[in-house]
């Protein structure tokens, strides 16, 4: 591929401009080695910093994760703060997770922050990201950012923003700070010299003070206590989740944890793993063969920034198998919702729980069976914040019991406002140790809760488009999707498509249109006769494309047999991607 000329532009711009002597050896050894792929990958366009921040490859170009990308993301967001904030200290706090190059990012965006002359609080080592939500909030922070890229491959690295209220920044905020990110043109205008006057270091005190209010969400201290033996052999890949995940569950009082110690230490290289995700059965495996050695009683996973866990049980057959991100939201919330009203503690008024658009409808028959609220979202914990902030402004005393997607990712309570897998694992943990001193396993309270409000099964699919072609890519996909919608899925007229980008539900039998509330999203949801839900996403952090399915049987009764009826609803999942043209 020959370089373009703005290609070209950029790169002189690098080998000239103010940047280190490193990333300018590292252009000319790619011009004398010929790879103009490489090249313009790395300088085709400007890493965006989009809604949620900015991710990335890690290396030299404008379309990398680098000092300079950052430093001038970090810039922008500088200006944004101080115009918003104008007399007032204004004060953010950064953590990272254990990337390779997360800590020397998280002190170059301090060195940023207080040069210009904003009030830092850097953690004094890596965290978990919910611990930064939370940090937000208990310093009074105007906003805040942690350096992960969660769970993609160690090539990767990124940069997530928060405001004042502990939640990623959402409309008006995110436009306007993209705005000044884009007006930032030269890397001169960031200011790299740190004031240190300006940096405090914290750790252990917000420590203690997060673990604090994980301890209130307990529901059923007496179950732990006397089921405190519980078996649990935990992994947190590498990741930041050992600094608090352990402390957490020995707080709630389980006293019998089993740590895959191969996996413990932190470390960007992923030395253990391909990608450091819980939702793969691969990176479960460690966990997986050491909880069959000790005949554990459940497997808990974190990812590398800890707000994402994954699951592991055995089900009737005393074998393990890997509980997905539907089916561990349904159990928590069904174990929420229905714990708090055998303890006497739950409020129909008030009480309410949150779910996305492409999460398990579950979520939401539990929520109408106990006569609480529940509201759909779009994608995205920082619209599951959106949700709590808007009832909390109209102070009637609304009280958010908990919350989740598909992605692994789980929100209990509202003191921090992000997904939270610390919390997230002591629930689940208490959630199984409920279950074990009333003789049953987790398991077999999944398989009941289908039995009580019908069989759901999801799947998910995502392809994977790389560089500039593969953006394209899926933009034509979703283009054609939006013009030529299927007819019928799985055997199923599709009756109905829902476009999140143009905001309005279309009736594919009559044309007539309505209007969505939702805010403008890039996806597509087409709902078929039979009650069946196929959703399209590009991802906003990935070069992604992901494809959602949801399929229910209803009358799903106690004669049949759970695994059958799950392997039904696969065939017909299977059927649909076939039809769609997806493998």
């Amino acid at each position: 591929m020959a370089l373009t000329d703005s290609v070209q532009q950029k790169i002189n711009t690098w080998l000239t401009g103010n940047y280190d002597e490193a990333s300018k050896t590292e252009i000319r050894r790619l011009q004398e080695s010929g790879d103009d792929d490489a090249l313009s990958d790395a300088f085709y366009r400007d890493l965006e910093f989009g809604t949620g921040g900015l991710r990335g490859i890690m290396g030299t170009g404008s379309n990398r994760m680098n000092r300079y990308t950052l430093g001038m993301a970090t810039q922008g967001l500088c200006n944004y703060l101080l115009q918003s904030f104008p007399g007032q200290e204004v004060k953010v706090a950064i953590a990272h997770d254990s990337r390779l190059n997360s800590r020397l990012f998280a002190e170059t965006a301090a060195g940023i922050f207080s040069a210009n002359g904003i009030t830092v609080y850097l953690f004094e080592a890596l965290r978990p990201t919910p611990e930064l939500s939370f940090a937000i909030r208990h310093l009074g922070c105007q906003s805040g950012c942690v350096v992960t890229a969660s769970h993609n491959p160690k090539e990767y690295n990124g940069y997530k923003v928060y405001w004042n209220d502990g939640a990623q920044v959402v409309a008006p905020h995110d436009k306007n700070i993209i705005r000044e990110v884009t007006a930032i043109q030269s890397v001169d205008e960031v200011k790299f010299d740190a004031d240190q006057s300006k940096i405090h270091l914290v750790g252990a005190e917000i420590d203690a003070a997060y673990l604090a209010e994980v301890k209130k969400l307990s529901i059923n201290p007496a179950a732990i206590q006397r089921q405190h033996d519980l078996k649990i052999v935990y992994t947190p890949l590498h990741g930041t989740g050992i600094t608090l995940v352990p402390k957490a569950l020995e707080q709630l009082g389980f006293d019998n944890i089993h740590i895959v110690e191969a996996q413990a230490t932190p470390d960007g290289n992923f030395p253990t793993v391909k990608s450091p995700n819980p939702e793969e059965k691969v990176a479960m495996q460690m966990a997986l063969d050491q909880a069959q050695q000790l005949d554990a009683d459940l497997i808990i996973a974190t990812d590398p920034d800890a707000d994402r866990v994954g699951i592991g049980v055995k089900n009737t057959a005393g074998e393990w198998v890997l509980v997905n991100g539907n089916q561990t939201a349904a159990l928590l919330t069904h174990y929420l919702v229905s714990a708090r009203a055998q303890a006497g503690q739950l409020n129909k008024e008030k009480d309410y729980i949150v779910y996305t658009i492409v999460t398990s409808n579950v979520l939401g028959d539990v929520a109408r069976h106990y006569g609480i609220r529940s509201y759909q979202t779009l994608t995205g914990f920082k619209y599951i914040a959106g949700i709590i902030r808007d009832l909390e402004a109209k102070n009637e005393g609304h009280h958010y019991i908990g919350g989740g997607e598909e992605s692994y990712g789980y929100m209990i309570g509202s003191f921090i406002r992000d997904k939270d897998a610390v919390s997230a694992c002591c629930l689940i943990a208490e959630m199984a140790a409920v279950a074990k001193d009333q003789g049953r396993t987790l398991y077999e309270e999944m398989v009941q809760m289908y039995r009580t409000y019908g069989l759901y099964k999801e799947d998910l699919i995502s392809l994977t488009k790389h560089g500039q072609r593969g953006a394209e890519e899926i933009q034509e996909m979703m283009a054609q999707l939006r013009q030529n919608p299927p007819t019928s899925l799985g055997g199923s007229p599709v009756v109905q498509l829902l476009d999140y980008q143009q905001q309005v539900a279309r009736d594919l039998r009559t044309g007539q249109q309505t209007p969505l509330e939702h805010e403008r999203s890039n996806v597509l949801q087409f709902l078929t006769e039979d009650g069946s839900t196929v959703s399209a996403r590009p991802s906003g952090t990935e070069p992604k494309i992901k494809f959602y399915f949801s399929l229910k049987q209803p009358n799903f009764g106690a004669q049949e047999s759970f695994e059958q009826a799950q392997q039904q609803l696969d065939g017909r999942i299977k059927q649909i991607i076939q039809e769609m043209q997806l493998v």
